[in-house]
Protein backbone atom coordinates (compact mmCIF):
# COMPACT_ATOMS: atom_id res chain seq x y z
CA UNK A 1 0.00 0.00 0.00
CA UNK A 2 2.80 2.18 1.11
CA UNK A 3 4.63 1.82 -2.47
CA UNK A 4 1.30 2.62 -4.37
CA UNK A 5 0.43 6.00 -2.71
CA UNK A 6 4.35 6.71 -3.34
CA UNK A 7 3.81 5.86 -7.00
CA UNK A 8 0.54 7.51 -7.36
CA UNK A 9 1.82 10.80 -5.19
CA UNK A 10 5.06 11.34 -6.90
CA UNK A 11 5.26 8.89 -10.47
CA UNK A 12 1.75 8.86 -11.53
CA UNK A 13 1.19 13.27 -12.49
CA UNK A 14 4.05 12.58 -14.47
CA UNK A 15 3.10 9.88 -16.70
CA UNK A 16 -0.47 11.21 -16.51
CA UNK A 17 0.53 14.74 -17.74
CA UNK A 18 3.38 13.51 -20.07
CA UNK A 19 0.66 10.87 -21.22
CA UNK A 20 -2.02 13.62 -21.97
CA UNK A 21 0.71 15.40 -24.26
CA UNK A 22 1.80 12.16 -25.71
CA UNK A 23 -1.73 11.81 -26.85
CA UNK A 24 -2.44 15.02 -28.07
CA UNK A 25 0.81 15.27 -30.00
CA UNK A 26 -0.61 11.86 -31.72
CA UNK A 27 -3.98 13.34 -32.48
CA UNK A 28 -2.49 16.94 -34.00
CA UNK A 29 0.83 15.72 -35.03
CA UNK A 30 2.69 17.82 -32.55
CA UNK A 31 6.33 19.43 -33.41
CA UNK A 32 7.92 18.88 -30.55
CA UNK A 33 10.70 21.10 -31.41
CA UNK A 34 9.57 24.59 -30.92
CA UNK A 35 8.49 24.63 -27.13
CA UNK A 36 12.06 22.16 -26.42
CA UNK A 37 13.47 25.40 -27.68
CA UNK A 38 11.85 27.72 -25.58
CA UNK A 39 12.03 25.55 -22.42
CA UNK A 40 15.66 24.65 -23.24
CA UNK A 41 16.54 28.46 -23.78
CA UNK A 42 13.99 30.15 -21.78
CA UNK A 43 12.02 28.56 -18.70
CA UNK A 44 14.98 26.19 -17.93
CA UNK A 45 17.75 28.68 -17.40
CA UNK A 46 15.26 30.59 -15.64
CA UNK A 47 14.51 27.66 -12.83
CA UNK A 48 18.21 26.83 -12.40
CA UNK A 49 18.61 30.29 -11.15
CA UNK A 50 15.77 30.55 -9.56
CA UNK A 51 16.44 27.63 -7.53
CA UNK A 52 19.89 28.56 -6.50
CA UNK A 53 19.00 32.57 -5.36
CA UNK A 54 16.28 31.49 -3.66
CA UNK A 55 17.51 28.58 -1.90
CA UNK A 56 21.19 29.57 -1.76
CA UNK A 57 23.23 26.42 -1.46
CA UNK A 58 26.51 26.37 -0.76
CA UNK A 59 29.53 26.75 -3.41
CA UNK A 60 30.76 23.81 -2.26
CA UNK A 61 27.60 21.73 -2.21
CA UNK A 62 27.18 22.59 -5.22
CA UNK A 63 30.42 21.96 -6.82
CA UNK A 64 29.54 18.31 -4.74
CA UNK A 65 27.03 17.70 -6.89
CA UNK A 66 28.59 18.88 -10.14
CA UNK A 67 31.95 16.09 -9.34
CA UNK A 68 29.07 13.43 -8.47
CA UNK A 69 26.83 14.05 -11.32
CA UNK A 70 29.90 13.90 -13.85
CA UNK A 71 31.62 10.73 -12.06
CA UNK A 72 28.69 8.82 -11.94
CA UNK A 73 27.60 9.44 -15.53
CA UNK A 74 31.16 8.76 -16.92
CA UNK A 75 31.19 5.33 -14.41
CA UNK A 76 28.20 4.13 -16.01
CA UNK A 77 29.03 4.64 -19.38
CA UNK A 78 32.33 2.89 -19.10
CA UNK A 79 30.80 -0.08 -17.68
CA UNK A 80 28.24 -0.08 -20.61
CA UNK A 81 31.40 0.25 -22.96
CA UNK A 82 32.83 -3.04 -20.84
CA UNK A 83 29.38 -5.07 -21.42
CA UNK A 84 29.42 -4.32 -25.00
CA UNK A 85 33.06 -4.94 -25.44
CA UNK A 86 32.76 -8.69 -23.70
CA UNK A 87 29.60 -9.01 -25.60
CA UNK A 88 31.63 -8.23 -29.29
CA UNK A 89 29.30 -6.26 -30.01
CA UNK A 90 29.54 -4.48 -33.25
CA UNK A 91 30.55 -0.37 -33.69
CA UNK A 92 27.37 0.88 -34.24
CA UNK A 93 25.33 -0.69 -31.58
CA UNK A 94 28.16 -0.02 -28.82
CA UNK A 95 27.89 3.37 -29.25
CA UNK A 96 24.04 3.35 -28.43
CA UNK A 97 24.52 1.73 -25.24
CA UNK A 98 27.10 3.63 -24.13
CA UNK A 99 24.79 6.91 -25.13
CA UNK A 100 22.20 5.84 -23.60
CA UNK A 101 23.56 5.07 -20.48
CA UNK A 102 25.91 8.09 -20.15
CA UNK A 103 22.56 10.37 -21.17
CA UNK A 104 20.16 10.56 -18.09
CA UNK A 105 16.46 12.23 -18.23
CA UNK A 106 17.49 14.72 -15.16
CA UNK A 107 15.06 17.46 -16.72
CA UNK A 108 11.65 16.30 -17.92
CA UNK A 109 11.15 13.50 -16.15
CA UNK A 110 14.13 13.78 -12.93
CA UNK A 111 12.78 17.42 -11.87
CA UNK A 112 9.38 16.92 -11.04
CA UNK A 113 10.21 13.65 -9.83
CA UNK A 114 12.32 15.09 -7.16
CA UNK A 115 10.21 17.87 -6.64
CA UNK A 116 6.68 15.88 -5.80
CA UNK A 117 9.30 13.61 -3.87
CA UNK A 118 11.09 15.43 -1.53
CA UNK A 119 10.46 19.26 -2.15
CA UNK A 120 11.89 22.28 -2.55
CA UNK A 121 15.32 22.22 -0.82
CA UNK A 122 15.90 18.49 -3.10
CA UNK A 123 15.17 20.31 -6.05
CA UNK A 124 18.01 23.12 -6.01
CA UNK A 125 20.36 19.92 -5.85
CA UNK A 126 18.60 18.42 -8.98
CA UNK A 127 18.66 21.87 -10.31
CA UNK A 128 22.34 21.13 -9.88
CA UNK A 129 22.01 17.30 -11.35
CA UNK A 130 20.38 18.61 -14.05
CA UNK A 131 22.92 21.59 -15.40
CA UNK A 132 25.81 19.35 -15.08
CA UNK A 133 24.64 16.41 -16.94
CA UNK A 134 24.04 18.59 -20.14
CA UNK A 135 27.57 19.72 -19.62
CA UNK A 136 28.34 15.72 -19.89
CA UNK A 137 25.42 15.36 -22.50
CA UNK A 138 27.43 18.41 -25.01
CA UNK A 139 31.10 17.31 -24.19
CA UNK A 140 31.27 13.43 -23.32
CA UNK A 141 28.18 12.40 -25.34
CA UNK A 142 28.77 14.77 -28.32
CA UNK A 143 32.32 13.00 -28.67
CA UNK A 144 30.65 9.25 -27.89
CA UNK A 145 28.35 10.03 -30.46
CA UNK A 146 30.48 11.39 -33.29
CA UNK A 147 33.53 9.10 -32.95
CA UNK A 148 35.93 10.68 -34.93
CA UNK A 149 33.06 13.03 -37.06
CA UNK A 150 34.29 15.77 -34.80
CA UNK A 151 37.31 17.08 -33.31
CA UNK A 152 37.67 17.88 -29.52
CA UNK A 153 37.65 21.33 -29.82
CA UNK A 154 34.31 21.52 -31.92
CA UNK A 155 32.65 18.98 -29.07
CA UNK A 156 34.14 21.07 -26.39
CA UNK A 157 32.55 24.33 -27.45
CA UNK A 158 29.15 23.01 -27.23
CA UNK A 159 28.93 23.29 -23.32
CA UNK A 160 28.86 26.82 -23.69
CA UNK A 161 25.44 26.47 -25.41
CA UNK A 162 23.87 25.34 -22.87
CA UNK A 163 22.28 28.49 -21.20
CA UNK A 164 21.59 26.68 -17.78
CA UNK A 165 25.38 27.07 -16.81
CA UNK A 166 25.22 30.99 -17.72
CA UNK A 167 22.38 30.76 -15.67
CA UNK A 168 24.47 29.16 -12.61
CA UNK A 169 27.08 31.54 -13.04
CA UNK A 170 24.67 34.74 -12.66
CA UNK A 171 23.20 33.08 -9.82
CA UNK A 172 26.63 32.87 -8.12
CA UNK A 173 27.05 36.66 -9.15
CA UNK A 174 23.97 37.54 -7.31
CA UNK A 175 24.52 35.13 -4.51
CA UNK A 176 28.11 36.77 -3.74
CA UNK A 177 27.20 39.85 -3.65
CA UNK A 178 24.20 40.00 -1.90
CA UNK A 179 21.76 41.76 -4.25
CA UNK A 180 18.49 41.09 -4.07
CA UNK A 181 17.01 41.23 -7.71
CA UNK A 182 14.11 44.22 -7.77
CA UNK A 183 10.18 42.88 -7.93
CA UNK A 184 9.52 43.30 -11.35
CA UNK A 185 12.75 40.91 -12.35
CA UNK A 186 12.21 38.33 -9.38
CA UNK A 187 8.17 37.99 -10.69
CA UNK A 188 9.61 37.77 -13.50
CA UNK A 189 12.29 34.77 -13.11
CA UNK A 190 9.88 33.24 -10.87
CA UNK A 191 6.89 32.96 -13.82
CA UNK A 192 8.93 31.43 -15.95
CA UNK A 193 10.51 29.37 -13.26
CA UNK A 194 7.37 27.91 -12.39
CA UNK A 195 6.61 27.18 -15.96
CA UNK A 196 9.53 24.83 -16.46
CA UNK A 197 8.83 21.75 -15.09
CA UNK A 198 4.73 21.56 -16.76
CA UNK A 199 6.73 22.79 -19.62
CA UNK A 200 9.29 19.82 -19.74
CA UNK A 201 6.63 17.20 -18.71
CA UNK A 202 4.31 18.14 -21.86
CA UNK A 203 7.56 18.43 -24.03
CA UNK A 204 8.20 14.97 -22.27
CA UNK A 205 5.23 13.40 -24.00
CA UNK A 206 5.84 14.79 -27.44
CA UNK A 207 8.98 14.27 -27.92
CA UNK A 208 7.98 10.61 -27.35
CA UNK A 209 5.83 10.45 -29.99
CA UNK A 210 8.64 10.34 -32.59
CA UNK A 211 9.03 6.70 -31.23
CA UNK A 212 10.53 4.35 -34.08
CA UNK A 213 10.09 0.68 -32.86
CA UNK A 214 12.84 -2.23 -32.70
CA UNK A 215 13.13 -5.59 -31.46
CA UNK A 216 16.65 -6.09 -30.54
CA UNK A 217 15.66 -6.60 -26.58
CA UNK A 218 19.43 -7.52 -25.65
CA UNK A 219 20.73 -4.31 -27.29
CA UNK A 220 17.42 -2.71 -25.64
CA UNK A 221 17.94 -4.42 -22.52
CA UNK A 222 21.73 -3.11 -21.81
CA UNK A 223 20.87 0.40 -21.06
CA UNK A 224 17.60 0.30 -19.69
CA UNK A 225 19.05 -2.00 -16.87
CA UNK A 226 22.04 0.03 -16.13
CA UNK A 227 19.98 3.29 -16.56
CA UNK A 228 17.35 1.68 -13.85
CA UNK A 229 19.28 -0.47 -12.19
CA UNK A 230 22.62 0.10 -11.23
CA UNK A 231 22.18 3.75 -12.07
CA UNK A 232 20.86 4.39 -8.41
CA UNK A 233 23.06 1.54 -6.80
CA UNK A 234 26.12 3.24 -8.42
CA UNK A 235 24.51 6.61 -6.93
CA UNK A 236 24.03 4.85 -3.54
CA UNK A 237 27.26 3.73 -3.48
CA UNK A 238 29.05 7.13 -4.58
CA UNK A 239 26.77 9.66 -2.34
CA UNK A 240 28.67 8.84 0.54
CA UNK A 241 32.31 9.07 -0.69
CA UNK A 242 31.26 12.69 -1.69
CA UNK A 243 29.68 13.61 1.88
CA UNK A 244 25.69 13.71 0.06
CA UNK A 245 23.24 13.74 2.64
CA UNK A 246 19.69 14.02 3.37
CA UNK A 247 18.13 16.34 0.26
CA UNK A 248 21.25 16.07 -1.49
CA UNK A 249 21.69 12.27 -0.94
CA UNK A 250 17.80 12.03 -1.91
CA UNK A 251 17.97 14.69 -5.43
CA UNK A 252 21.42 12.75 -6.14
CA UNK A 253 20.28 9.07 -6.11
CA UNK A 254 16.65 9.85 -7.47
CA UNK A 255 18.57 11.65 -10.56
CA UNK A 256 21.01 8.35 -11.00
CA UNK A 257 18.14 6.34 -11.20
CA UNK A 258 15.39 8.42 -14.01
CA UNK A 259 15.20 6.43 -17.83
CA UNK A 260 17.02 7.36 -21.07
CA UNK A 261 17.14 11.42 -21.71
CA UNK A 262 15.17 11.71 -25.10
CA UNK A 263 17.66 14.50 -25.93
CA UNK A 264 20.12 11.39 -27.02
CA UNK A 265 17.95 11.54 -30.18
CA UNK A 266 19.33 14.46 -31.03
CA UNK A 267 22.70 13.33 -31.36
CA UNK A 268 21.35 9.70 -33.21
CA UNK A 269 20.25 12.03 -35.79
CA UNK A 270 23.36 14.29 -36.31
CA UNK A 271 25.40 11.53 -36.61
CA UNK A 272 23.52 8.76 -38.31
CA UNK A 273 23.43 6.31 -35.41
CA UNK A 274 20.64 3.68 -35.22
CA UNK A 275 17.46 6.35 -34.29
CA UNK A 276 14.82 3.15 -34.10
CA UNK A 277 17.33 1.83 -31.24
CA UNK A 278 17.92 4.75 -30.05
CA UNK A 279 14.31 5.61 -29.89
CA UNK A 280 13.56 2.08 -28.55
CA UNK A 281 15.30 2.28 -25.59
CA UNK A 282 14.35 6.00 -24.71
CA UNK A 283 10.79 4.53 -24.56
CA UNK A 284 11.26 0.92 -22.91
CA UNK A 285 13.28 2.86 -20.46
CA UNK A 286 10.94 5.69 -19.40
CA UNK A 287 8.19 3.21 -19.67
CA UNK A 288 9.57 1.03 -17.30
CA UNK A 289 11.20 3.05 -14.99
CA UNK A 290 7.64 3.53 -12.62
CA UNK A 291 9.20 -0.15 -11.28
CA UNK A 292 12.27 1.03 -10.25
CA UNK A 293 11.60 4.34 -9.07
CA UNK A 294 9.11 3.74 -6.94
CA UNK A 295 10.75 1.53 -4.89
CA UNK A 296 14.16 3.62 -4.62
CA UNK A 297 11.75 6.70 -3.92
CA UNK A 298 10.22 4.70 -0.57
CA UNK A 299 14.02 3.62 0.35
CA UNK A 300 15.12 7.41 -0.05
CA UNK A 301 11.70 8.65 2.09
CA UNK A 302 12.70 6.08 5.32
Amino acid sequence: MRLLTIFANNILPILLLSGGAFGLGRAFRLDPKPLGKVIFYIFSPLLVFNLLTTTKLPLDQMAVMTGFTILSALLLAGLAFLIATLLRLERGPRIVIVLTSLCMNGGNFGLPLVLFAFGQQALAFAGIYFAASMVTFYSVGVLIASLGQLDLKHALLGIFKVPALYAIVLALIVIRIGWTLPDWVQRTVSLGADGAIPGMLVLLGLELTNIQWNRNWRIIGIPVLLRLVIGPLLGMGLAPLFGMQAAAYQAGVTESGTPTAVMTTILAAEYNLDSSLITAIIFISTLVSPLTLTPLLYLLGK
